[in-house]
């Protein structure tokens, strides 16, 4: 699909906070005036993205842009899966407008609006996996225990204002109150039960502001990884900072389980929390499974997530 090729119906799902956003206005404009026919829906309250992407769904649109952060992302994707399955599925493309972007970035997709609709309308969709965890499906990450903690307890405000960093300092501020999470996982030819204080259940690789807790994943390999950081000694808990916060994950990767596997269950002691692309779930028995080819998306050509790109990262 190239900008001649404009007969595609575009719907921009656009979180709230971004309504004035004036770079988007403007290459929105731009697509409009090479006569591609583009709307504009804006959210005001949680569920607002799920609703207009399964109402996308249902009226024949050809492409469903989320124009937010990973959150929004995530609300999407659940809004187009809602839908009437035997309806034909958009294509997905992406304008980062959040504050870490994770998917977006690890993925290569423009940050500038205008450069990522042009992506999006020039280069034409892949089919990708998603992930899916009880009844809630996912594009990115699920991430479990320390990970989780300092995402959930980050607030917005702190976000905002200082990106990433936020993450750290909340980490900081939060260090003496790390708690293990006990468990059994249970996968083919895997079986574990411990303490752990990293969990990593990824379709993509990164989450928490740029932090890779699984560097290896692929976007359409049908298979989702694993990585778990058990619960060793006291020590462990300065290096999880170190391993979660500072250093991308490198100083631990030696330490963690790792397994790429098509499904598993968690069956924890207690409830327990875990960060879906930005949102909060939790309980005490969790089922993850790979969905492959769910859905496609227009990605760059060179997208590391890629399986045919991962001699050239």
């Amino acid at each position: 699909m190239t900008l001649s090729d404009n007969r595609y119906h575009l719907r921009i799902i656009l979180h709230g906070k971004e309504a004035q956003n004036v770079a988007l206005r403007d290459a929105v404009r731009l697509l409009r005036d090479h006569r591609y026919k583009i709307d504009v829906r804006v959210t005001w309250e949680e569920g607002d993205a799920r609703r207009l992407a399964c109402e996308a769904r249902q009226l024949g649109v050809d492409i469903v842009v989320a124009a937010g952060g990973d959150g929004t992302l995530n609300e999407v994707i659940n809004g187009l899966m809602a839908a009437d399955s035997r309806l034909e599925m958009p294509s997905l493309g992406v304008i980062p407008l959040g504050t870490a972007n994770d998917f977006a970035v690890s993925c290569r997709i423009p940050l500038a609006p205008l450069e990522a609709l042009m992506l999006i309308t020039e280069v034409g969709p892949v089919a990708v996996d998603l992930a899916r965890v009880n009844q809630r499906y996912y594009l990115n990450m699920a991430s479990g225990g320390f990970g989780a903690q300092i995402t959930t307890a980050t607030p917005d405000e702190l976000k905002r204002a200082l990106g990433s960093l936020a993450y750290l300092l909340t980490g900081m501020s939060k260090f003496t109150s790390i708690a293990a999470v006990e468990g059994q996982i249970t996968a083919p030819d895997f079986s574990w039960h411990g303490q752990f204080m990293v969990l990593g259940v990824g379709n993509g690789r990164q989450a928490g502001g740029g932090h890779e807790l699984c560097p290896e994943a692929l976007l359409d390999d049908g298979l989702l990884d694993l990585n778990l950081l058990p619960k060793a000694d006291q020590q462990t808990l300065t290096d999880t900072l170190q391993y979660f916060m500072l250093d991308n994950g490198s100083v631990m990767q030696d330490q963690m389980i790792h397994r790429r596997i098509p499904w598993l269950e968690i069956e924890a002691e207690q409830s327990m929390n875990i960060n879906i692309d930005g949102e909060p779930v939790s309980g005490r028995h969790l089922r993850f499974e790979a969905v492959p080819g769910a859905l496609k998306m227009h990605l760059p050509r060179t997208a590391p997530l890629l399986t045919g790109n991962t001699e050239s990262e």
